[in-house]
């Protein structure tokens, strides 16, 4: 009988190509990606921006990851960051890795004295996790319904906010 315990934990170095590669087939259907996603993920690492990288293990193959970076806030707020790309194996989605990924990486912010998490997804998704949308707080060029934000201590900033410059990564500059 094989096992089929999910184990999330760091990525490590041997972990960079396979997460490329997940990222890329994650979204390559998915119609509202430009499918740079892999790139923005390359990008904050390189720009030592990747504050969490969580990788979600099934049987010894990488089934998911999730990249975690700093935000700013026009407010001045600190301590708060950015969630996104969150990638799982198409053929592997809507079993629960994303989910387990989302909750390891909040759970691990916290532990770091993050004060709040901010990304753009999917509406319908990402309220079972606790994300709103605030009133007063946004992302310029986000759609309202898409932009999400959890507060650790109920308080949230207010203004717009910005993800590292690496999200504009577009992979083009590699050739």
């Amino acid at each position: 009988m094989t096992s089929t315990a999910l184990f999330i934990r760091p990525e490590t170095p041997s972990d960079i190509q396979a997460i490329h590669d997940l990222t890329a087939a994650a979204f390559a259907s998915l119609e509202i990606s430009d499918h740079t996603e892999q790139f923005v993920i390359d990008a904050l690492r390189a720009a030592g921006a990747l504050s969490l990288s969580l990788v979600a293990e099934l049987d010894g193959k990488l089934v998911g990851h999730i990249a975690i970076s700093p935000i700013t806030l026009s407010d001045g707020s600190q301590d708060w960051y950015g969630a996104g790309p969150l990638s799982v194996l198409p053929e592997l989605q809507r079993q629960g890795i994303g989910s387990a990924l989302m909750r390891a990486g909040l759970e691990r912010l916290q532990e770091l004295g993050a004060r709040g998490c901010c990304l753009v997804g999917h509406p319908g998704y990402y309220e079972r996790f606790g994300f709103i949308h605030p009133a007063g707080l946004g992302m310029e060029g986000a759609p309202a319904e898409a932009f999400f934000a959890l507060a650790f201590n109920g308080k949230y900033p207010e203004g717009t906010i910005n993800f590292h410059p690496a999200f504009f990564a577009s992979g083009s500059q590699s050739g």
